[in-house]
């Protein structure tokens, strides 16, 4: 191989190294997107289920379940 080749080969090679690490920093980047989407639908759902949780341990929803079984 020449001295031609070689620097040929360095110049790809570096080209191809920083082409790598572009493409796992935006594939990151969109990774994090959508682990902050999931993050806010988890904190609705929490909100939810508190929500659920307050309504059916009210005495007044118990009360209206034992006489409808009645």
């Amino acid at each position: 191989m020449g001295p031609f080749e070689v620097i040929t080969v360095a110049i790809i090679a570096v080209f191809g190294v920083k082409a790598f690490k572009e493409y796992k920093q935006r594939k990151n980047s969109f990774d994090n997107i959508e682990v902050d989407g999931l993050k806010s639908e988890l904190i609705k759902l929490q909100e939810r289920v508190a929500t659920l949780e307050t309504i059916v341990t009210d005495k007044s929803y118990q009360l209206g379940e034992q006489i409808d079984k009645l």
